[in-house]
């Protein structure tokens, strides 16, 4: 068993890991910037250190400081959360080459899944179903891309390889604004991402937003947790998530899980990750990966009854997977809403001072959260301050508590987007289930 570990990130992620770590008998190191001394796992932690100025460049993403920090305090492993470096391969390269367990993929592995389009080619080889497109990178030839937009059918999207959460893309209508589109992406892509490689794909109108939890050790196990819907999305960043999603049914559950399962083995996959697709007209299309645990994953355990970040931190200590796909049940119902610290009508960010704080309570019910009464909210980091999650015998019980909890919520100081997310969950739309990506945004105006 791994003994210490250094939790390379901030907020409720880092509270989360640091339960978790806990919970195994396992001492936490605490890294955080000069704005997040007062953070509660910094508090709580067996050791932490300042790793510099408030800037997540001078800090949070300065690979050199978190080395230096996990050396000095005898660090066994180090776990990065999400955001930041979690899928950084260099980091993790560095993480090993230093010496220590990085809790997570293997860095090839983050490679492959982070390049979308040796991503695709690897779900294609797998069989996992994939959006029709151009099965590679997009050259330079003007007729070439035009036959081949006219073959996948218009409209089609231009994307970035080594882009995401909604960066780099581009939907194109017509032949007369195909190639300008390729263009202008690959110049975006090139300054957002160091990597001007751009592919084509079908563009699915009305798709919902359907993902699979995946569980693999080092010894060539690897199990599906279910499925998340996690359409409800306002600039490709999602909002409200549930699982399981409405109407997927277990036949489509198990045949998708296990062809995800199969090429998690085909890869070496290690750890947590999760198989983001569309779904659209009851057919799935893989579109990327998340080589990390995710935001949305209280709603897999609290359906599941399975602690996946402490089954993470198992596997990285080289533990095989001590469960079967056979044990994996779904029970019941789980819906989480994202609180964050802005406006929840202009959705502007809104640091300060929580004056005062009040989390919900009853059956059910769990807050994720890192804030407490007297908490600054910095400017500097994403403005989410907390996860609220509710789980019922079914949807209607799960929306219910969910609507019951929003209603109890106290926080106080700052605005947040806790007016938004009753909205959502009074929404008849959203109660009948099964709404698609941008439904959200429409509703809203945006």
């Amino acid at each position: 068993m791994i003994e210490k570990v250094l939790i390379a990130n901030r907020g409720e992620i880092a509270l989360r890991i640091q339960r978790a770590c806990r919970e195994l008998g396992i001492k936490t190191v605490a890294v955080h910037s000069d704005a997040d001394r007062d953070l509660k796992h910094v508090l709580l932690a067996d050791e932490s250190v300042c790793i510099g100025p408030a800037p997540s460049r001078d800090s949070y993403l300065h690979i050199p400081s978190i080395i230096s920090a996990a050396e000095v305090t005898d660090t066994v492993a180090i776990h990065p959360g999400y955001g930041f470096l979690s899928e950084n391969a260099d980091f993790a390269e560095r993480v090993e080459r230093s010496g220590f367990v990085f809790i997570g993929p293997k860095p090839e592995t983050i490679r492959l899944m982070g390049d979308k389009v040796s991503a695709i080619s690897a779900m294609k080889a797998a069989g996992v179903p994939c959006v029709p497109g151009s099965d590679g990178p997009l050259n330079d030839d003007p007729n070439h891309l035009l036959e081949l937009a006219r073959e996948i059918g218009y409209p089609v999207i231009i994307k970035a390889a080594g882009g995401g959460g909604g960066r780099g893309m581009r939907v194109v209508h017509s032949d007369a604004a195909l190639l300008n589109a390729v263009s202008l992406t690959k110049a975006e892509a090139g300054a957002a991402f160091g990597n001007d490689t751009v592919y084509m794909e079908k563009y699915l109108e009305n798709p919902r937003h359907v993902e699979f939890q995946m569980l693999a050790d080092n010894h060539g196990h690897a199990i599906h947790l279910g499925e998340r819907d996690c359409s409800m999305q306002r600039r490709h960043q999602k909002v409200v998530e549930e699982a399981p999603a409405p109407g997927i049914t277990e036949e489509q559950r198990q045949r998708i899980g296990e062809r995800c399962a199969e090429a998690c083995v085909r890869i070496g996959y290690r750890g947590l990750g999760t198989f983001e697709f569309l779904y659209q007209d009851g057919e799935f299309y893989f579109i990327e990966m998340n080589t990390r645990v995710q935001v949305e994953h209280p709603v897999t355990e609290m359906v599941t009854g399975i602690d996946i970040v402490k089954a993470q931190i198992l596997v990285a200590s080289g533990e095989p997977l001590s469960l079967k796909q056979e044990d994996i049940v779904l029970r019941g119902h789980a819906i989480e809403c994202r609180i964050n610290a802005e406006h929840p009508e202009t959705f502007m960010p809104s640091p300060g001072r929580i004056e005062d704080f009040h989390a919900p309570g009853g059956p059910g019910i769990r807050m994720d959260t890192h804030i407490y009464s007297g908490y600054m909210v910095p400017p500097y980091y994403d403005s989410m301050i907390g996860k609220l999650i509710a789980h019922g015998e079914d949807r209607a019980c799960a929306i219910a508590r969910m609507s019951n909890a929003l209603r109890e919520t106290v926080i106080e100081g700052i605005q947040t987007n806790i007016p938004l997310h009753r909205q959502i969950v009074q929404d008849a739309a959203f109660q009948a289930g099964g709404t698609n990506i941008h439904y959200l945004e429409k509703k809203l105006g945006l």
